[in-house]
């Protein structure tokens, strides 16, 4: 009797324990085919990837994007990433989800999940600081780790100190680094270009007296020249990577050499007007840098023994007035000549390096900026970034396509507001576009920014077709100015 008693006794607290324990993973889902890790996928699964909302079927309704598993997150939606992997300050999905200022991100509106009870303290704290610390998937994997030498292009935010950069085969915003010196002062990060040997990163600034270095592989801060008062725009590497050239943009501007290894300040020059772009010949003795205000550019000794202009109109005298304005000069593949963009005349001069003689002017749209070869098609595309006579005011800004031997325009493309970084991947048959759409009447972003202004975006070109990657349209921060590739 009394061991009947015991046997009951013992069934029924193995029955409560059992009705405890399901009690408790009342709602649990199976995640072993998402890839989330156990807590995340409970909030995402169960709340964003639901049928209406961010599923499979439904995400076309829903920007595009699917949550159905770590993977398809990592697709991204219709405007980019929506997670950037150590930044919940620049992922889209805290954005929408959070209701607390003390997550020090943007809280936007509508609020997800959509039509339903908005996400907990609790459950806001889990996703912020799962991506704080990588946004890893089950197995700790932490997207775009596994290759440091991945083919990448970089894009400077102007308005907001901040580089951004991307994966190039997936065309995916993998990362963002803060740069500058001064924490909550805008100093405007103005160019960015890669070493040669793809190892390091170098971003110089309008507003800040110093050249900084990172690394290509982590983005790590590595080192600063100090290179004083000055709106420094351009600047150009040797070859060897073993020297920076970089170019103050003022009525009496000057340039500096910086020993990259040291990131010291060797020698410099100046009483340049308006010295804005710059180039480097192969033997690496010679500058070629615009002079913005004028109808010339400079032609300057590396060591800066010497110094002449060379005049880009017929007049054959350097004039210190907005005449041609060039802006921007880039070498062809075989240096045997260069190409410059006059933004007041609306040209392309084609100058023979050997003679310094203009052997071409090509027409394009209105303001030429920037340019880039791709190599593999012999092209020469420019943007031409307040363009409003080529595609009508309604749409400012247009990219040429220029046949670099012929010197022909091939094609003329809307890429979006205000074009003006080029960044050629002739691996995947790219180019990609900054549209900086700072001026009005330019798209209205996705989302707003933590910084002030609006948001720009990245488009790209198709090498093959001349036209626009369909369904491609990367927003990116504040003024996306500064750009550049890997090599």
């Amino acid at each position: 009797m009394k061991r009947n008693f015991i046997l009951v006794v013992l069934l029924i607290i193995i029955t409560l324990l059992f009705a405890l324990s399901c009690r408790k993973d009342i709602g649990k889902i199976d995640l072993s085919d998402k890839g989330y890790p156990q807590e995340i996928g409970e909030i995402i699964v169960k709340k964003c990837a639901t049928s209406g909302c961010h599923d499979d079927i439904s995400k076309e309704a829903a920007g595009g994007l699917s949550l159905t598993s770590w993977e398809k997150m990592f697709e991204g939606s219709r405007g980019g990433a929506v997670v950037i992997p150590f930044r919940p300050d620049y992922s889209t999905l805290i954005y929408y989800t959070n209701s607390y200022s003390e997550f020090g991100t943007l809280q936007l509106s509508p609020k997800m999940p959509l039509r339903s009870e908005a996400l907990t303290h609790e459950e806001v704290k889990t996703l912020h600081d799962w991506i704080l610390d990588g946004a890893s998937n089950a197995d700790g994997f932490v997207k775009f780790s596994d290759n440091p030498n991945r083919k990448k292009f970089y894009v400077s935010n102007q308005g907001c100190d901040l580089i951004t950069t991307f994966d190039a085969a997936t065309m995916l915003a993998m990362r963002a680094t803060n740069v500058g010196k001064i924490n909550g002062y805008v100093e405007s990060p103005h160019f960015v270009k890669i070493s040669p040997d793809n190892k390091f990163w170098y971003v110089s600034f309008l507003g800040a007296g110093v050249f900084q270095k990172y690394k290509v592989s982590d983005n790590s801060f590595v080192a600063e020249a100090n290179i004083g008062a000055g709106s420094w725009n351009t600047f150009i590497l040797s070859s060897d990577g073993k020297f920076a050239y970089l170019v103050d943009w003022s009525s009496s501007g000057k340039v500096k050499k910086v020993q990259t290894d040291s990131m010291i300040v060797k020698a410099a020059i100046g009483g340049l007007n308006w010295s804005h772009g710059s180039a480097i010949n192969q033997t690496n003795d010679t500058l070629y840098i615009t002079s913005q205000m004028s109808n010339y550019i400079f032609k300057i000794a590396t060591d800066f023994s010497d110094l002449q202009q060379i005049v880009l109109d017929n007049s054959g005298i350097p004039l210190n007035s907005s005449i041609l304005d060039p802006h921007e000069v880039l070498m062809s593949p075989d240096f045997s000549k260069y190409f410059v963009t006059c933004q007041k005349s609306n040209e392309i001069k084609v100058v023979n390096r050997a003679t310094s003689q203009v052997i071409s002017t090509i027409p394009v749209g209105d303001t030429p900026q920037e340019m880039a070869i791709a190599s593999s098609k012999n092209y020469l595309f420019v943007s031409c970034m307040e363009d409003i006579t080529t595609f009508g005011a309604t749409k400012r800004g247009s990219v040429y396509v220029i046949d670099i031997n012929s010197h022909v325009v091939l094609a003329k493309i809307y890429t979006g507001h205000q074009p003006h970084g080029l960044m050629v991947d002739d691996q995947h048959g790219r180019v990609y576009v900054t549209n900086r759409n700072v001026i009005s009447g330019g798209p209205a972003p996705h989302h707003a920014s933590l910084c002030n202004g609006k948001n720009g975006y990245v488009t790209a070109i198709d090498l093959k077709t001349l036209k626009l990657v369909p369904g491609f349209k990367a927003e990116v921060s504040v003024d996306p100015y500064g750009y550049s590739i890997t090599h």
